[in-house]
C-alpha cells in the first residue's frame, strides 16, 4: 500500500506530535513537577531551619538566666530573708523611722523547690532622694530582689514629702 505524499506528511506530523506529547507528558513535566516539589520542600525546611534557630537562641537566653539567677542564690547568705533584708536596707539609707507598716507573706511554687517571698511596705513622710536610694539600693542588690509595684502619693502634711506603697519579691529555697 502506497501512501500519497498528503498522507505521508500526515502520518509523519501525528508521530511527531505523538513523540512530542509522549516527551512532554512522560519527560517533561514530571521533570518541571518534581523542581517545583524540591523548591517548596526547601522553603519548608528552611523555615523548619530558622524557627530551630529562633528556639535555639530563645533557649540559651532563658539557660543565661537560670544559671545567673543559680549563681545569684548560691552568693546569697543561706539565713537570707526578704524582710531582714528590707529592713536592714531601710535602716542604711535612713528611712527605717518613715516605715509605716511591713507585711511580709511567702506563696508556694507548684512543682517547684522555691517560694515567691513577697513584702509589701508603706512608708510615709519621705523624700524622693531617700525613696530613690532605697528603691536603688532593692534593685541593685545581689539578693535578686524586685519591685513588683510601687504607689506613689503626694501627701498634704508637709510640701516636698510622698507617701509610697511598694511590693517586693523575690524567690527563696
Amino acid at each position: 500500500m502506497i501512501l500519497n505524499k498528503r498522507e505521508r506528511y500526515s502520518i509523519y506530523l501525528a508521530i511527531g506530535f505523538t513523540c512530542l506529547f509522549v516527551l512532554i507528558q512522560f519527560i517533561i513535566s514530571p521533570m518541571i513537577d518534581k523542581k517545583n516539589h524540591l523548591k517548596r520542600s526547601l522553603q519548608v525546611k528552611t523555615k523548619i531551619i530558622e524557627e530551630m534557630l529562633r528556639l535555639q537562641s530563645e533557649y540559651q537566653t532563658i539557660k543565661n538566666r537560670a544559671d545567673s539567677a543559680r549563681i545569684g542564690f548560691e552568693k546569697r547568705k543561706k539565713d537570707f530573708t526578704l524582710f531582714s533584708f528590707l529592713d536592714e536596707l531601710a535602716g542604711k539609707t535612713g528611712i527605717k523611722e518613715h516605715i509605716s507598716y511591713m507585711k511580709p507573706s511567702k506563696t508556694p511554687q507548684k512543682n517547684s523547690p522555691y517560694q515567691v517571698s513577697s513584702v509589701e511596705m508603706k512608708l510615709q513622710d519621705i523624700g524622693l532622694v531617700q525613696l530613690t536610694a532605697y528603691l536603688h539600693g532593692i534593685e541593685t542588690s545581689e539578693n535578686m530582689a524586685i519591685i513588683k509595684r510601687i504607689s506613689i502619693s503626694k501627701t498634704s502634711k508637709q510640701e516636698g514629702f510622698i507617701d509610697a506603697v511598694l511590693q517586693i519579691e523575690t524567690l527563696e529555697i
